[in-house]
This record gives structure tokens, C-alpha cells and sequence, in this order.
């Protein structure tokens, strides 16, 4: 090659560096902004609460892009490198990276140590002393090992009377004993914790050599919710003994010959945590074949209290005042309320639609102003989120009440001059109708503005619908109740649901009944063996 042409090569190569080196600074930009976006709109969420009724959506597509955008920037970088290694003009470019926490304290360290040289590498003498080292940490994880744990009871028989003596045997969790507690705690929470049905399990067990029978599991699935049925109860019993209820239901596809009924799943969420309780908190879940009133009336059968819930008729009687074992009070939820509002006062949806090109949704100024005075109040509550009833409520009284009353004025007012089926008209005539149940939280600091307790607690069925598709029967549908309430009441006290059950699993059987609280989440303690050794009954 002769002297212009390895110019020309070298200077082409330069180009490419250069252009290399470009389109990764690039990329790192637009993933710093993806990544400062997603935090703000994080930030956002925390400190003034969902600033949208598709917040959550918008969230998940910022954490999206930023994904993108990050591994897009270290490909970029990596091709920048690449072409940089081929030229000698061009520096090369390296992405300023925050430091990762990425080890914390806890994890177990295996050290590796690299075989030392023997010589020295510039004049080959042999007198080596070491100086120190050099630590690079990686993180690594361990697929997931199966074994067989052979429990041996050995057979004494005695010289003297020819009696046999053998230590008892130990509890397990289901009879038969085939699977151990992790195991079954596995499936368990795989199935109702992370919605991936018995099937499935069995496909990806078989690919890792260990094949388990569809009715093997599922006769496992049965004995696990029988053996945990009595720490439902006391789970059940600790949510109804609540001051105040948060009460909501969904849809559940449930699989009926030659077609797909749609059943109910309830749910009721004990949280005292925003008026300063002491109880812990927990949820009930509860399933039923149809939407019926009779349902919430036999799931509080014995309640008496405050229940945060929607306007559904079917609690209807549950409100009546000469009501045994006595009378329930209504909380209305303004987040229900606010939504019709926003839905035309969204300006922000309105600027995406323009700038995709698409129809504009017509906004009302009235639903602007009324979702801006709700807003308001929500503001104050989250100021004394937390704090007693008795400081709840006059901050309350002092502050939220005027704006309330002004509120009431602004919606009948607007009312009036609008015609009887307008939207906004239903949607104020919604809160005017209900205006006690609305306001009860000016009287009472142990009530919330909103129902989200509830809301939250169901967006893991909404979730997992799309993955385990419908209920195979209406016992199946309790079962799947039953487990919902042990692993959300789990998540609610800051507890790996997975982790409690085999834990529990492990020492339900032997453990006195008298004692049965120790094992409720907001009180369990892990235990030290996972199998109890103590004799079976």
C-alpha cells in the first residue's frame, strides 16, 4: 500500500472514530435526559401524589425509554472503542457512570484469588515481594439447585425386651411429606404472587430435569391452602376488628363449561398507618360468582366501624342506621369522584394528542376549577398523612372545611346552568347526592379522602389476569382469595412473601395452636429449622 493510500485509511478511519465518538456522546445525552425525566416524574409522584389518572402508565413508559435509551448508549460506547483502537488521532470516550450500590453488606464474598507471577515481568528475577492487591467486585448469582433431602430414622430394638425404638418422625407441611417447605412455597407464591400457573411451573421444572406432575402440584396447592387456612382466620379476624375498612371489588374470569363467567373478586384493607394506628396492616380478600349485595353483607356480617368504599349499591343496607352488630358509616372516595372531572380537564393529554396529530378532547373550564379545588385538598392531606386523628382533624376543620363549602357552592352553582344530562352535571350531582359520605372525613380524622388502600390492593389481580387468564372454578377462586390475603397482608408489613411461607410452612404443623399469632407477618420471627424435628402427633 503506498504512502496516499494509507493517508487516505488512516484519515477514513479517524472519520468513523470521530463520527463513533459522536454518536455515543449523543446517546449518553438522550439517556441522561430519559433518566432525569423518569426521575422527575418520580419525584412528582411522591411529593404531590398521581398528578394523573394514567401517571402510573406514564411512569412505566419513562422507565421504558430510559432502558432504552441506556443500553443503546452502551452499545454506542462500546462501538466508539472499537473505532477509536483503529486510529491514534482521535481520544476516546468513556460515559461518566454513577457509583453502583449494587453489593450491599449482607451478601456472602468468594474470594478468587489469580494465580501470582513467579518472575518479574521486566528483568525475570525471582526476589518478589508483594506490595498489595487489587480487588474488582462482580456481582453473580446461582441457578437454581435441586436436591432430595433423605431424612434417615434409624431402628433400635432392645436385648433385654425386644422392643423397637426409633426417633419420631418429623412434621411436614402436607401429608406425605414429598416436597419441603421451600419448595412448596415456591410454587405457592409463583402461582398467586407472581401469576404464572401450575403448567407453566411444570414446563420450566422439566427443562431444569426435574418433571413434577400438573396433579401433583395442584394436590400440593390444595394441602398448602388447608395447612395456612388457620392463619387466614386470624388474619380475617385482626381486618374486621378495624376502626376504619377500605373496601373495593374487581373482575374475575372464571372458567364455566363452554364459556367464561365473570366473578368478583372483594377485598378489604386494614390500614390505620394515616391516622397514627398501632394495628398492623392486612388485607382480605374474599371471591364470589357475581356482584350480588349479599356478598359484602355476609364478608361484614359482624363489622361495625367506618368503610371507605364506591358508591355501589349493594352496600347499601350495610349503612342502615337500626343495623346489627351495629351500624357501618360511609366514606366516599374523592379520587372516584375527581375522575370524570379530569377526564375533561386533561390538558396534558390534550398537548400529546396535538403534537401526534390527533383530535383534540374538548375541555371544560368548569372541570379545570373543579379539579383544581380537589387537588387543593388532597395537598392538605398529605401535609398531615400520618399524624393522629386528633391533629387530622383540626388541621381539617381549620383549613379543608372552607374549601369543602366553597366546593359545594362552585358545583351547585354550575349545575344549574348546565342541562340535566350533561356530564359534568352527573358527575357533580355523583358528590352532591352523596355529600355526607363525602364529608365525613371533616368529622372524623380517621378517614382518608381516597380509597387507593383498596385500589392497590387489587392492581396485582388486574396484573396477574393477563397472565393467568381466568379462575379454573369458584373453589379455585376461594383458594386464590385465601392466598392473596396471606402474601399482600406479607408485602403490606415489609415482608418477602416466599420467604414467610416456607418459613411457616416449615413449623405450622408443630407449632401449638395457642400460639398461632407468632406466626402472623406483622409478628413472625424466621425460624431456625426448616423442617421441625419434634415428634408427630
Amino acid at each position: 500500500m503506498d504512502a496516499a493510500s494509507l493517508a487516505l485509511a488512516e484519515e477514513n478511519a479517524a472519520l468513523k472514530a470521530e463520527l463513533a465518538v459522536a454518536r455515543a456522546k449523543a446517546s449518553e445525552d438522550t439517556a441522561l435526559i430519559a433518566q432525569q425525566k423518569l426521575r422527575i416524574a418520580l419525584l412528582e409522584r411522591q411529593v404531590y401524589g398521581q398528578k394523573s389518572e394514567r401517571s402510573a402508565r406514564l411512569v412505566d413508559q419513562l422507565a421504558l425509554a430510559f432502558e432504552e435509551a441506556e443500553a443503546s448508549a452502551t452499545e454506542d460506547e462500546l462501538a466508539a472503542e472499537k473505532a477509536v483502537a483503529h486510529t491514534t488521532t482521535v481520544r476516546a470516550f468513556t460515559r461518566k457512570r454513577p457509583d453502583r450500590n449494587t453489593f450491599p453488606d449482607h451478601l456472602p464474598r468468594e474470594r478468587v484469588v489469580i494465580e501470582a507471577p513467579t518472575t518479574c515481568a521486566c528483568c525475570g528475577g525471582k526476589r518478589l515481594r508483594k506490595l498489595g492487591e487489587e480487588v474488582t467486585r462482580t456481582l453473580e448469582t446461582q441457578p437454581r439447585q435441586w436436591k432430595v433431602i433423605e431424612t434417615v430414622r434409624e431402628k433400635f430394638t432392645c436385648r433385654d425386651c425386644e422392643k423397637i425404638s426409633q426417633a419420631p418422625a418429623p412434621f411436614h407441611a402436607i401429608p406425605r411429606g414429598w416436597a419441603g417447605p421451600s419448595l412448596l412455597a415456591m410454587i405457592v407464591f409463583e402461582k398467586f404472587g407472581q401469576h404464572q400457573p401450575l403448567n407453566r411451573q411444570a414446563e420450566r421444572y422439566a427443562l431444569e430435569g426435574v418433571p413434577i406432575a400438573l396433579s401433583t402440584m395442584a394436590d400440593a396447592v390444595g394441602s398448602v391452602c388447608a395447612a395456612l387456612a388457620p392463619i387466614r382466620r386470624l388474619v380475617e379476624k385482626h381486618v374486621m376488628a378495624a376502626e376504619r375498612l377500605h373496601g373495593d371489588d374487581t373482575t374475575v374470569p372464571v372458567l364455566a363449561a363452554g364459556k367464561t363467567d365473570t366473578g368478583r373478586c372483594w377485598v378489604y384493607v386494614r390500614d390505620d398507618k394515616p391516622f397514627g394506628g398501632a394495628g398492623a396492616p392486612a388485607a382480605m380478600f374474599y371471591y364470589s360468582r357475581n356482584r350480588r349485595g349479599e356478598h359484602p353483607r355476609a364478608h361484614l356480617a359482624n363489622y361495625a366501624g367506618i368503610l371507605q368504599a364506591d358508591a355501589y349499591d349493594g352496600y347499601g343496607k350495610l349503612y342502615e342506621a337500626g343495623r346489627r352488630p351495629g351500624p357501618i358509616r360511609e366514606a366516599a372516595c374523592w379520587t372516584h369522584a375527581r375522575r370524570p372531572f379530569f377526564a375533561m380537564a386533561d390538558i396534558e393529554e390534550n398537548a400529546r394528542r396535538k403534537a401526534a396529530g390527533k383530535k383534540e378532547i374538548p375541555l371544560s373550564p368548569i372541570a379545570i376549577e373543579v379539579v383544581r379545588r380537589i387537588d387543593a385538598l388532597f395537598e392538605i392531606e398529605r401535609s398531615i398523612n400520618g399524624k393522629s386523628a386528633a391533629q387530622r382533624l383540626a388541621v381539617r376543620q381549620e383549613r379543608s372545611r372552607p374549601l369543602v363549602e366553597d366546593l359545594q357552592t362552585y358545583m351547585r352553582e354550575q349545575a344549574a346552568r348546565l342541562s340535566r344530562g350533561h356530564d359534568l352535571v352527573k358527575a357533580i350531582n355523583y358528590i352532591l347526592k352523596r355529600w355526607a359520605a363525602f364529608t365525613l372525613f371533616l368529622e372524623d380524622g380517621r378517614v382518608c379522602m381516597s380509597n387507593n388502600a383498596a385500589e392497590r390492593g387489587l392492581r396485582g389481580i388486574a396484573l396477574g389476569r393477563k397472565s393467568w387468564l381466568f379462575c379454573g372454578s369458584d373453589r379455585g377462586g376461594e383458594r386464590a382469595a385465601a392466598m392473596y390475603s396471606l402474601i399482600a397482608t406479607c408485602k403490606m408489613n415489609g415482608v418477602d412473601p416466599q420467604t414467610w411461607l416456607a418459613d411457616v410452612l416449615a413449623r405450622i404443623a408443630g407449632h401449638p395452636a395457642h400460639r398461632l399469632e407468632e406466626l402472623l407477618p406483622w409478628n413472625w420471627t424466621p425460624g431456625t429449622k426448616a423442617i421441625s424435628a419434634q415428634g408427630a402427633a
